[in-house]
C-alpha cells in the first residue's frame, strides 16, 4: 500500500519525471520533461486512473480538443488519449476518492505526426493512496467544491427550466424557510457542499447519537435548514453564540430567525447573540462527549453560499487536548462579549493542539495589542518565504496593510514562486497570473456567454465565490507551513472581530492546501483565459504542433517564461 502523500514513478525509459500529489479528494499530477525539451511533435499528455481493487484503466477527459480541417472543435468532452493535456500539471478528482486502498494514475506523451496522427510514448506509473481523513483520528482537511460557476456544474445539474435559483435561495433571509425545487437536488447539494459540508454534519450527527455531549457552537451566518435542524435536536446540550453584527441583527435575518428556534429548542440561557468589537466571525463547533471528542474550524459558513457556492475549507479535530482548547476559547466568548476583555485572556495567544506529530497551534480573537499576531504573519511571509507562496484570501484587496504588503514584495522576488487568488467584496475576483500581474475579473465574466466549445454557466448570485483564508509557505519544504482558519488577515481579524488561526507545520497538510489552491487558481485563471478568447472572437482549441518556420509549440511559454520554468520544475 502507498500511503505517502508525494508518489513519483520511476520508469527509466520515460521521457518524463511524474509525481503526485495527494489533496483532500483530489490529487495533482505534475510531469517534466527529463532532459531539455519536448520535440517539437509533443502534443501533451494522456491520463488515466484506476480505483481501489478496480481492473480497469479509465482515461480523464478534456473539454479541449485538436481543431478539424475547417477549424471547428468537437463539444464533447474526449479521452485524453485523443484530446491530451496540454499542461504539464492537472488536478483530478476521482469519483470515489474516499475508498481505502491504492489509486493507480498512468501518464504518458502524445505525439502528433505533420498528418495529424497520433503516437504514444513510454508511461510512467504511480500508486497513491487518497482516503478520506488527512490524518486518521487526528485531522481531516476538507473542502467545499465552489464550483457553481463551472462547465462541470453545467453537465452534471443544469435542467431546463430549473435555474440555480431551484437549488438556492436567493436571499439567506429565506434560508431557513427555502424548499429546492431542482430535480436533482439531493445529488447536486452533495456535489456543492464536497467534502466539508459532509464532514461538517457528520459530527453533529455523532453529537446527536452520543447522549453525553455537549456542543459548543460560534456561528457568523447561520441559514442553512440542515445545520439549524440538528443543532435543534440537541436540546439543552447545545449552548451557541451567533453573530449579531450588521444585518444578522435584524429581527428578519437568517441568524434571528435561526436564534429563535435554538432559545425553544436549547434554552434562553444556552443562546447568546454577539458581535465583539465588530463581528463574531468565528465558524466554530465543539463536541466533548464520552464517545465524540471532536472540533471543526476553519472558513466554511453554516449558511447555503458557505456549503454550496463558496470555496471554502474545514478542519476536523479529534481528540481531547482539541476540544479543551477551543471549549476554553468558547467560554472565554462566553463571558466577554467585548475585545479587551477577551484579548486578556488564555485564548488569546498560540495554543498547542497537542496532536500525535503533528505541530499545530491555534489562537483566537480579538487579541491586545502585546499579543497581536497580524504583523507576526507578514514577518513570516516577507522575511521566511525561501521557495514558494501560495494564498487564497477573501477580500485582501479589500484589507490593505502589512500582510498584503508582505504578499506583494515576496511577489517581485523573483527568486520565489507565488500564485494568488482573491475575492472581491462586492462580487469579481483579483487572479495573480503566472507572469506576477493581477486580473481583475468582474462578475459578468465569470462564465456568461462564454466562447465555444464551452457552455454558459451559472453565476451563483451576488457576493464572495473564493472565501478561503489561508497562506501556505514553502509547501516543498520541511518548514512547510499553513495559516488557516475564519481570520481574514487583517488589523479587523487581529484586533476587533472573533476569529479561529491556526498555524501548522506539517507537509502533508501544506500539500492538501497548495493542491487546492492550484485547482481554484487554475479554475479562474482558465476564466481569464476565456475571457480573452470571447474578447478576441475565437474559439478555445488544443494547439497542434508547429508546421511552418517560426511557429512555436504549445509548451514554449514554459520553457520561456521563468514563473513557469519555475511552476513546471516545482511540482514534479
Amino acid at each position: 500500500m502507498s500511503n505517502q502523500f508525494q508518489v513519483s514513478g520511476h520508469n527509466p525509459h520515460a521521457l518524463f519525471t511524474l509525481k503526485v500529489h495527494r489533496g483532500d479528494g483530489m490529487s495533482l499530477l505534475a510531469m517534466n520533461w527529463k532532459a531539455g525539451r519536448p520535440p517539437n511533435d509533443f502534443a501533451g499528455f494522456a491520463i488515466e486512473y484506476r480505483e481501489p481493487g478496480g481492473h480497469k484503466f479509465f482515461p480523464l477527459q478534456n473539454r479541449l480538443c485538436f481543431p478539424d480541417a475547417s477549424g471547428g472543435v468537437n463539444p464533447n468532452r474526449l479521452s485524453t488519449r485523443f484530446s491530451p493535456i496540454q499542461k504539464f500539471r492537472w488536478v483530478h478528482f476521482p469519483r470515489n476518492a474516499e475508498m481505502l486502498g491504492d489509486f493507480d494514475y498512468r501518464v504518458c506523451p502524445v505525439f502528433m505526426s505533420a498528418s495529424g496522427v497520433l503516437s504514444y510514448g513510454d508511461l510512467q506509473e504511480v500508486s497513491i493512496q487518497l482516503r478520506r481523513e488527512t490524518y486518521p483520528g487526528q485531522l481531516n482537511v476538507c473542502f467545499t467544491r465552489g464550483f457553481v460557476s463551472s462547465q462541470a456544474f453545467v453537465d452534471k445539474y443544469v435542467v431546463p427550466g430549473h435555474g440555480i435559483e431551484t437549488l438556492i435561495p436567493d436571499d439567506a433571509e429565506t434560508g431557513l424557510t427555502f424548499v429546492p425545487t431542482h430535480p436533482k437536488t439531493k445529488e447536486a447539494l452533495a456535489w456543492m457542499g464536497f467534502e466539508a459540508r459532509s464532514a461538517i454534519l457528520e459530527v453533529l450527527d455523532q453529537a446527536i447519537a452520543d447522549p453525553t455531549a455537549q456542543v459548543r457552537v460560534v456561528a457568523y451566518d447561520l441559514n442553512e435548514p440542515g445545520l439549524v435542524t440538528r443543532l435543534e435536536r440537541l436540546g439543552a446540550r447545545l449552548r451557541v453564540i451567533v453573530d449579531d453584527s450588521d444585518k444578522h441583527g435584524l429581527a428578519t435575518s437568517g441568524e434571528t430567525q435561526a436564534t429563535q428556534r435554538l432559545i425553544v429548542s436549547a434554552g434562553a440561557a444556552n443562546v447568546m447573540r454577539q458581535h465583539m468589537g465588530d463581528l463574531q466571525h468565528n465558524k466554530t463547533i465543539v463536541v466533548d462527549g464520552t464517545n465524540v471528542q471532536a472540533v471543526v474550524c476553519g472558513s466554511t459558513n453554516y449558511s447555503w453560499r458557505g456549503f454550496f457556492v463558496q470555496a471554502n475549507n474545514a478542519v476536523v479535530l479529534r481528540g481531547a487536548s482539541s476540544v479543551t482548547i477551543f471549549r476554553a476559547a468558547f467560554d472565554a466568548y462566553w463571558a466577554h462579549s467585548d475585545a479587551g476583555g477577551f484579548g486578556k485572556t488564555g485564548s488569546a495567544i498560540f495554543n498547542d493542539l497537542g496532536l500525535e506529530d503533528i505541530d499545530a497551534k491555534v489562537g483566537f480573537s480579538p487579541y491586545a495589542k502585546k499579543n497581536a499576531l497580524l504583523a507576526t504573519i507578514a514577518a513570516d511571509i516577507a522575511d521566511h518565504t525561501t521557495s514558494s507562496l501560495f494564498y487564497s484570501l477573501a477580500f485582501l484587496y479589500q484589507t490593505p496593510g502589512v500582510v498584503l504588503d508582505a504578499i506583494k514584495k515576496v511577489t517581485l522576488d523573483p527568486d520565489l514562486f507565488v500564485y494568488g487568488i482573491s475575492d472581491k467584496r462586492v462580487g469579481g475576483l483579483n487572479v495573480q497570473l503566472p507572469d506576477g500581474k493581477i486580473a481583475p475579473m468582474s462578475p459578468s465574466a465569470l462564465g456568461k456567454n462564454v466562447p465555444e466549445p464551452f457552455k454558459s454557466e451559472p453565476k451563483g448570485g451576488s457576493g464572495a465565490r473564493m472565501h478561503h483564508k489561508f497562506v501556505v509557505i514553502d509547501f516543498d519544504k520541511p518548514t512547510a507551513r499553513v495559516y488557516m482558519g475564519s481570520y481574514n488577515f487583517s488589523a479587523s481579524a487581529d484586533r476587533k472581530n472573533g476569529e479561529n488561526l491556526l498555524l501548522i507545520t506539517d507537509r502533508r497538510i501544506a500539500v492538501s492546501y497548495v493542491v487546492e489552491a492550484l485547482r481554484i487558481f487554475d479554475h479562474y485563471h482558465f476564466r481569464v483565459v476565456q475571457a480573452d478568447a470571447k474578447k478576441a472572437k475565437k474559439t478555445l482549441s488544443l494547439q497542434k504542433p508547429p508546421t511552418h518556420a517560426g511557429e512555436k509549440p504549445w509548451f514554449a511559454k514554459d520553457y520561456e517564461d521563468v514563473r513557469r520554468i519555475k511552476d513546471r520544475e516545482l511540482f514534479a
